[in-house]
C-alpha cells in the first residue's frame, strides 16, 4: 500500500529541524524528500542526534530538483504551505498519494517557486492567530502531517490494523 500522505522539503537549511522531521516521519510512517542545495551536510552530527535512531525508519528520498518530484508523481496531488498564502490548510482538499511541500526555514517557498505551473492555487497556510511571521519548520510539518493524516483517516495507534 502506498503511503497517506508524503512530506518535501525543499532546500532546507537547519540541520536539527530537518532532524526533527526524519523522526516525525518515521513516527508517522510518512516518506520523506529532501530537495537540493542542503544547508547543511547529511552527516552533520546535529543532523543526526534530532533524528536519534529513526533515520533506518524513514524512507527519505534526495533529489537535484523539485521538478524531479512532479515529473516521477504525476496524477499525485501538491499542496504547498507558505505563510504569506490566503487560504488556510484546514481548508484544503486532501486526498490520499498528496505531497505535501514546504520551503527552507529562511525564506519559504519564494514567489518564483510559487508561480511556476499551477501551483500558486494549491498553495495554503496555516493560521497563526498570534501576531508572528511564522512557524517553526519541524511545528509547522508535524502539524500538516498530522492534520492530513487525521483527515484521510490514517493514524492508528499500535496493534491497530
Amino acid at each position: 500500500m502506498s503511503a497517506p500522505i508524503q512530506l518535501v522539503l525543499v532546500t532546507p537549511e537547519i540541520p536539527a529541524n530537518t532532524g526533527n522531521i526524519v523522526r516525525l516521519c518515521a513516527c508517522a510512517d510518512v516518506p520523506l524528500h529532501l530537495v537540493e542545495p542542503l544547508g547543511f551536510s547529511i552527516d552533520d552530527r546535529v543532523l543526526k542526534r534530532a533524528g536519534l535512531d529513526y533515520w533506518d525508519q524513514c524512507k527519505i528520498t534526495r533529489h537535484l530538483v523539485f521538478e524531479e518530484i512532479e515529473e516521477e508523481n504525476r496524477g499525485s496531488g501538491f499542496l504547498f504551505l507558505s505563510a504569506r498564502a490566503d487560504r488556510s490548510f484546514f481548508e484544503a482538499a486532501l486526498k490520499p498519494g498528496d505531497f505535501l511541500v514546504l520551503g527552507p526555514e529562511s525564506s519559504g517557498l519564494t514567489k518564483q517557486f510559487l508561480s511556476q505551473a499551477d501551483r500558486r492555487e494549491h498553495t495554503f497556510r496555516i493560521p497563526m492567530p498570534g501576531n508572528t511571521r511564522s512557524l517553526n519548520l519541524s511545528t509547522a510539518a508535524g502539524i500538516v502531517v498530522y492534520e492530513a493524516l487525521r483527515r484521510l483517516g490514517a493514524l492508528t495507534t499500535r496493534g491497530e490494523s
